[in-house]
């Protein structure tokens, strides 16, 4: 399949959202950098998927935390062909729900680091290459928030939902920043979805328990939240930017 939209960065792109976007996109003519960070048979499980299917995808193993990284998942982005998006989805959550005066300072800068640092860091290398100021022919950026940002997380998740918050106010100064060099920003707020996500914090029963709290009485999938980032991303979005899209069933959906 001929990559005829160019060439997307999935960060956190073996698993959940990522694995759900980085599938959609090459089906839909781009070229795929899935990153991972510890995931490998994830990653390369997906990419030959993704091949079977006559897709182009690559497992790129990069921790966003770590500039070096970042470098060497968007060095492999370039071996493919021109960039024209990032997704910015790789995150993390407390090991365990944790109030705010029983967060470790560990904890707390691991989010800070991946779900803040790591999607900054990760934006200015994509800008580097797809901002006409940098001779590039412009993109799009596509960041994950949460609904955590509007309903705090309190009692467990205090900390990655200040770091959505964070990142909301990201994806409104980044649009603003870049709207005149032909990129642009937006980012999708999902609820609660069917993911890995909360086991790995500690949490898996969170899906179960909390569906009946949606309007719409039930999860989404990984599968509707990747179909908003690919409008974000395709030309039917093409004046749309600094957009805040929620996908959660109605939940938090307040400005």
């Amino acid at each position: 399949m001929a990559q005829q939209n160019g060439v997307l960065v999935v960060t956190g792109g073996s698993r959940g959202i990522g694995a759900a976007v980085s599938q959609l996109a090459a089906a839909r003519g781009y070229g795929v950098v899935v990153n991972y960070t510890s995931s490998v048979e994830a990653a390369e499980r997906l990419c030959a998927t993704i091949h079977q299917a006559g897709g182009s995808a690559v497992a790129v193993r990069g921790d966003v935390a770590n500039p070096a990284d970042i470098e060497h998942i968007f060095a492999a982005a370039d071996r493919m062909g021109p960039l024209t998006g990032l997704v910015n989805n790789a995150g993390v959550v407390p090991s365990r729900p944790m109030r705010v005066d029983d967060t470790p300072l560990d904890e707390l800068q691991r989010n800070i680091d991946v779900n803040i640092t790591g999607r900054f860091l990760c934006a200015a290398a994509a800008i580097r290459r797809m901002s006409t100021k940098h001779g590039g022919k412009g993109g799009s950026i596509v960041n994950l928030s949460s609904a955590a940002a509007k309903l705090g997380g309190p009692g467990a998740m205090v900390a990655y939902a200040a770091t959505k918050g964070a990142i909301d106010s990201f994806t409104i100064g980044l649009a603003l920043e870049l709207a005149g060099e032909g990129i642009r920003v937006n980012a999708v707020r999902p609820g609660i979805i069917e993911t890995d996500l909360h086991a790995a914090g500690g949490d898996p029963d969170r899906v179960a328990r909390l569906a009946p709290s949606v309007p719409v009485a039930r999860p989404g999938s990984a599968e509707e939240v990747a179909e908003a980032i690919m409008w974000l991303l395709s030309d039917a979005a093409a004046y749309t930017t600094g957009a805040i899209i929620p996908v959660s069933g109605g939940r938090a959906i307040t400005p």
